[in-house]
């Protein structure tokens, strides 16, 4: 491309730029970017997001040159790959290392010792991992706090799970590389066992990246290409986002895919509603065990 193209390209999209920012966002348009939402994701958007809902598109109207949020709507109802970049777009990613630390207490001091002592392999999952300060948590609680106590873990089977429908945090979790303000949650035992400084911050040590495997996964696909059955399943403020229909279904999903004996754990603010709530057993804050089926 010539030089006055380039230049023609640069001033279409300073233009481009100032009109998707300005961009009205209508009742019509946000009712219809609802929809698709809750259509593909089971996320639920009300009127008094809309605001947001603007501010987080906008750059995608920038990016394909839009001026109307009526264009972009049009362009996500025909575009598959730019809807999902929609729903990606509208979803929160919020995390931090420990986050409600009475989880991994109980996982700790009552889980762990399970884990241990199973024959056969150990599967947990991270549903909603973001950027997988969560599932490098569970790993950490696993190696223990110094290198001897993760003897345990060379002759088991012990796979860590981490799944988000964002593509971008699950390469986050697959880099394992944490900033200084972000790793400084972590307690100091647990740093300088599993974490290696790097500039900047620091990055997951090998024994703790190996257990996980991360992928993009969205909860509501019609099925999870899960083949075990998990001990453990995290899914934690990921559901304050549904409404209490699709909490329901997901819930019961969760328990299927638990095996028996199998604990879940959901965020603070968040309780079992439907058939989840009679299939399981509360052994703590928003903590439930699965019956195994024995007296």
């Amino acid at each position: 491309m010539n030089a006055a193209g380039s230049a023609g390209l640069a001033l279409a999209g300073s233009s481009g730029s100032a009109a998707a920012h300005n961009a009205e966002l209508t009742p019509r348009d946000f009712a219809a970017i609802a929809a698709i939402m809750h259509s593909d994701a089971r996320i639920e958007l009300i009127p008094a997001k809309a605001t947001l809902v603007q501010s987080r598109l906008a750059r995608r109207l920038r990016e394909h040159g839009l001026s109307r949020f009526s264009e972009y709507v049009a362009m996500v109802q025909s575009d598959p790959q730019e809807r999902h970049a929609m729903v990606v777009a509208l979803t929160t990613n919020h995390t931090h290392f420990f986050r409600e630390p009475h989880h991994f207490d109980h996982f700790r001091e009552h889980v762990l010792p399970q884990l241990q002592r199973k024959q056969g392999p150990v599967r947990i999952w991270s549903a909603g991992c973001s950027s997988g300060e969560e599932v490098y948590t569970i790993a950490m609680c696993l190696l223990g706090k110094d290198r001897t106590s993760a003897s345990w873990l060379r002759n088991a089977d012990v796979r860590l799970l981490a799944t988000d429908i964002a593509p971008h945090v699950v390469e986050s979790v697959q880099r394992g590389f944490y900033a200084d303000n972000v790793a400084s949650g972590v307690p100091e035992p647990y740093r300088s066992a599993w974490m290696r400084p790097a500039p900047g911050g620091f990055t997951m040590a090998d024994e703790a990246r190996q257990l996980v495997t991360a992928r993009v996964l969205n909860l509501f696909q019609p099925t999870w290409p899960l083949k075990a059955q998990y001990d453990v399943i995290f899914c934690r403020n990921v559901m304050i986002y549904f409404a209490d229909p699709a909490k329901e279904e997901l819930e019961e999903r969760f328990v299927k895919q638990l095996a028996p004996g199998g604990h879940l754990y959901i965020g603070h603010s968040e309780r079992l509603i439907g058939a989840a709530a009679t299939q399981m057993k509360s052994c703590g804050h928003t903590i439930y065990a699965k019956p195994d089926g024995r007296a």
